[in-house]
């Protein structure tokens, strides 16, 4: 009996080959010419009339014979589906990691499926926000997140000073520049929050999904390994739609 993996590793090809040989046979269907002929044959009414060579045109193409080859060449790939569909339904793994069974007796488009959307998971955590590694930062149990411990910042204002560069005299008024100062007129407790994940987190999520997709695809090619009984349906198929 053949194996599942060798069922579909001919299926591809045989798909390809069998399209080429049934389009080129429909194509041959819309050409009638392909299908007529005919023969003819002159004769003057008086011996001495002009005379003409007969005329015939061969039949190239018989519908019924277009068909049975159509037919032919499709039960060998409704066969190899079937059998492999056949496969399918009875080959199963186990998704084991690190001895734990995650999915039990998967079938192969099960398997197939958890294939493809965990290379997708893998790209959205690869993508996650992740914590500024400059900052300090520790759990906050209020929202589920991180913050940082406060921040202690000033704040200023611009204040006018004035400078007296000489003093008033008798006859002369003083001269002064007006000049700003920065004054503190408060502080400012910054705490910052983020919903991100820790470096550390996010890498330990994509080893869990890489983990996980290694064992699927262990488990695929161990499904992939059972082997199968062939199934014959195209006969039967195309003895009713030609009979």
């Amino acid at each position: 009996m053949p194996k599942l993996n060798q069922i579909v590793a001919v299926e591809k090809g045989l798909k390809s080959r069998t399209a080429t040989a049934v389009t080129k046979i429909y194509h041959d269907l819309q050409k009638p010419a392909l299908f007529a002929g005919l023969s003819r044959k002159y004769t003057p009414i008086d011996d001495d009339g002009e005379k003409f060579p007969p005329e015939s045109t061969l039949v190239q193409k018989n519908v019924d014979e277009s068909l049975r080859t159509a037919a032919s060449e499709l039960t060998q790939l409704f066969d190899t589906v079937a059998t492999k569909e056949e496969g399918n339904r009875h080959a199963t793994a186990d998704v084991v990691v690190d001895g734990t069974v995650v999915v039990p007796g998967a079938s192969v488009p099960l398997l197939l499926f958890l294939e493809k959307q965990l290379a997708d998971i893998r790209t959205v955590i690869s993508k996650v926000p992740t914590l500024d590694p400059s900052e300090s930062w520790s759990p906050d149990d209020t929202s589920g997140g991180h913050r940082t411990e406060p921040v202690q910042t000033t704040r200023t204002r611009k204040v006018p000073r004035t400078l007296v560069k000489y003093e008033a005299t008798e006859r002369h008024p003083a001269q002064t520049e007006v000049y700003m100062v920065d004054e503190m007129v408060g502080h400012w407790a910054t705490t910052k929050f983020s919903g991100a994940l820790s470096p550390a987190r996010r890498d330990v999520l994509a080893a869990r999904v890489d983990a996980l997709s290694d064992a699927v695809k262990k488990a695929r090619e161990e499904a992939n390994s059972t082997e199968v009984n062939q199934v014959h349906v195209g006969e039967a198929v195309f003895q009713y739609l030609l009979r």
